[in-house]
């Protein structure tokens, strides 16, 4: 700020003052772009008007409580156009600063969404998969952003550790995109393999259809994609569902991991066991293809399980596909004998499942065994 825009102020508060002086603050530093001084401004009016001491204008710690409402409306007024302002000189980090802090992301995730996903990779592209996707601003963009500038391996790694952290939707969404991603490479390669060995070929039309009755494909442990991440993409893919047109393409995925070699199927946590063709089973009960075989499969796994500590976690996959497939009453039946003594608060409850089957009568008994009559009740008059 320049030696002359100093006196004015001082001018001012001769003339005018105080309210004057800092209006004036205010609209030099909108117009010279201070954008961090301009929140520090405005924060600066408010406690002025509110009588309030002025060396720490942002500081909540000598606002009394009866004027802290008041005060806090103005901040966050200040914080949001510093942010927006921010955004529009195209400084996504700084305005993510403000933003992040009043609880409104959605404007950022915006301006993420309008990136080039294969921008550059420099200092701000990292920043900006950061704010993006371990800082939850738009946590698919950063791993478009991941998946573009540091390759599928990255990525998978990034969202092993960050996919518990999102949101359902964002969850499927992300899922979607590796299953993009990993079945394109994957049908190119098998397709130019396939050529190789028979000039004449069509192409496939699908990844099922490039490897059906090619037993050759796989001969000699032959693989066509990094199997790793094929395991960690199909693993993501549980999280899809009939409305994605992915999961027809994690389908293949599984049915095409199930004629690798027996040493590249990595083993899952049961019923998951036999990796690939327990997906295969998982993803078309989701699908509705021979639905009934389908869950058929998972229901031998759990009868089959010799270890009852083991037999929770296979009943609630079985739970969980139950519900997704809207079979709640079969699914209160499971949970009924494997999971009724769970009550999850940011999980599976027995309680809540019986309420949404319709099947409080269940509830109901359940609660009558274990002279529980608070449950009791509580079911009994809903």
């Amino acid at each position: 700020m320049s030696e002359e825009t100093f006196s004015q102020l001082d001018e001012l508060q001769t003339s005018g003052g105080a309210k004057a002086t800092i209006d004036r603050l205010i609209a030099t530093l909108r117009e010279e772009k201070q954008y961090h001084k301009l929140f520090d401004a405005i924060c600066l009016q408010k406690k002025f008007e509110l009588g309030l001491p002025l060396t720490r204008p942002t500081s909540f710690d000598d606002v009394p409580d009866e004027q802290q409402d008041e005060f806090k409306a103005s901040y966050i007024c200040a914080a949001r156009e510093a942010g927006e302002l921010l955004l529009a000189d195209g400084d996504i980090p700084e305005a993510w600063m403000y933003l992040r802090t009043i609880g409104e992301p959605e404007k950022v995730a915006a301006a993420l969404d309008a990136i080039d996903s294969g921008r550059e990779v420099d200092e701000q592209t990292e920043q900006l998969i950061n704010i993006a996707l371990y800082e939850g601003a738009n946590p698919v963009k950063g791993l478009e952003m991941m998946l573009r500038s540091h390759g599928t391996c990255n990525t998978v790694t990034a969202l092993d550790q960050q996919i518990q952290e999102l949101k359902p939707e964002n969850r499927k969404q992300a899922a979607c995109l590796l299953v993009n991603e990993l079945f394109g490479d994957l049908c190119q390669t098998v397709q130019s393999e396939v050529e190789q060995r028979m000039a004449l070929a069509p192409p496939g039309d699908s990844l099922r259809e490039l490897i059906t009755g090619r037993d050759w494909l796989f001969a000699d442990d032959n693989y066509h994609v990094d199997v790793s991440h094929l395991n960690a993409v199909v693993r993501f893919s549980r999280f899809l569902d009939s409305s994605y047109p992915e999961l027809q393409k994690a389908i293949q995925l599984a049915e095409y991991g199930a004629m690798l070699s027996p040493q590249f199927h990595y083993a899952g946590d049961p019923p998951f066991d036999d990796f690939y063709p327990a997906h295969v089973q998982f993803f078309k009960a989701l699908a509705d293809e021979n639905q009934d075989d389908a869950i058929g499969y998972f229901r031998e796994k759990l009868d089959a399980e010799s270890d009852d500590e083991n037999k929770p976690m296979l009943a609630y996959v079985l739970v969980d596909l139950l519900t997704r497939v809207e079979r709640l009453s079969d699914a209160v039946d499971v949970a009924e004998k494997y999971l009724k003594d769970v009550e999850d608060p940011n999980g599976f409850s027995f309680a809540e499942l019986c309420q949404q089957a319709d099947r409080l009568d269940v509830l109901q008994n359940v609660a009558r065994e274990k002279g529980d009559l608070v449950a009791y009740t509580a079911a009994l008059v809903q």
